[in-house]
């Protein structure tokens, strides 16, 4: 089957954004007061669920439950989350974060041959945004057909909604695209959409789980739009 379409997740695919991820956490828990830390075993542990949000209440249920009981739960969580987005952006800004190696060059050559490219994230639009306009130009954006994140669709991965709303924004089927991934979360939002995965691994994530992916990777340099073709044949 050509491939008519690659759909790239953000977090670890992208960029190795995790450990910026965390580091932001901790700045914004110390900023409001809490003696929390999230080191990198934990956080590790965390990624199992997605989305910022998400992640600091799983982290409470966890750690801290009674935490929980407070009537404005729902509006701490929320301002923790804006001060994290806001510690990450500034680590994005100063150029703490770069591409993966060979994502420049893969993106470089989809837009030479004329491969449709889009972003099926779980992550904020402003960090999306952010990550590409430091690391690839102003004008980056525009290079996507369509930008799938976090806040498109009401539920995050490994629910397939955002691989669904990025088809549709596509026209085009399942089968007739690829994504490019780094989680067990992510593959099987690309499993329940139908959507072909190949799974490229971090530091993070290099443990999981990734059976029925139609390969797994540890980088991206080399890797050009033949070799991706060729996993479909």
């Amino acid at each position: 089957m050509k491939i008519k379409a690659l759909i790239f997740d953000v977090d670890g695919t992208l960029a190795d954004t995790e450990d910026a991820h965390r580091e932001a956490f901790n700045d914004a828990f110390s900023k409001a007061g809490y003696d929390w830390h999230w080191d990198r075993m934990l956080y590790k542990h965390l990624l199992s669920v997605t989305g910022g949000k998400q992640r600091i209440r799983f982290y409470l249920q966890e750690n801290h439950p009674t935490f929980l009981d407070q009537d404005d739960i729902d509006d701490l969580i929320l301002s923790l989350h804006k001060s994290k987005t806001d510690f990450f952006i500034r680590r994005l800004e100063n150029g703490q974060v770069p591409l993966r190696p060979g994502i420049e060059a893969l993106i470089t050559e989809c837009r030479t041959r004329g491969m449709t490219i889009a972003i099926a994230t779980t992550t904020t639009p402003v960090n999306v945004e952010t990550l590409l306009k430091v690391n690839l130009g102003a004008d980056s954006l525009d290079w996507f057909a369509c930008i799938g994140d976090g806040g498109k669709v009401p539920v995050l991965k490994p629910e397939p909604d955002v691989y669904e709303w990025v088809l549709k924004e596509l026209g085009l089927a399942a089968d007739e695209t690829l994504a490019l991934e780094d989680s067990r979360n992510g593959l099987v939002a690309c499993q329940r959409a139908g959507v072909p995965c190949l799974v490229v691994t971090n530091d993070y994530t290099q443990d999981q789980d990734f059976s029925g992916c139609l390969a797994q990777w540890n980088s991206y340099e080399g890797v050009n739009l033949a070799a991706l073709q060729a996993l479909r044949v």
